[in-house]
């Protein structure tokens, strides 16, 4: 079973048990976090696409770690005029473990519904 979080205005493929690197959350180490933005779920059989997210899915995970990547330079130069500039920047990222995708229906109606709809 896999899902497509978005988190943090980017879109990550996660499965249970999966570590990713996401953009820095303010959540401490060791809490839990819970991402509601499913953007599509599959189970190996059927594979569920929301409009634009699906309902009543979540994914939760647990923090790892927060931390910096490491150092990307940038070097700006201009030919002949003895114009060069170098800067460095660290990205600041949180590692989740991801613990259990979920999908529940709201009410047997809605889960009635929607079979019937697929």
């Amino acid at each position: 079973m896999y899902a497509i979080i978005e988190a943090c205005g980017k879109q990550y493929k996660v499965a249970e048990g999966d570590e990713v690197f996401v953009e820095k959350l303010n959540v401490e180490e060791g809490k839990k976090v819970t991402f509601d933005q499913v953007l599509l779920i599959s189970d190996g059989e059927k594979v569920k696409v929301g409009t634009p997210t699906v309902k009543n899915a979540k994914v939760e995970a647990t923090v790892v770690e927060n931390g910096k990547a490491k150092k990307v330079v940038v070097f700006k130069y201009k030919a002949k005029k003895n114009e060069r500039k170098t800067q460095g920047h660290r990205q600041p990222y949180t590692k989740v473990k991801i613990e259990k995708i979920s999908q529940r229906a709201s009410t047997k109606k809605a889960a009635e519904s929607e079979e019937a709809a697929e």
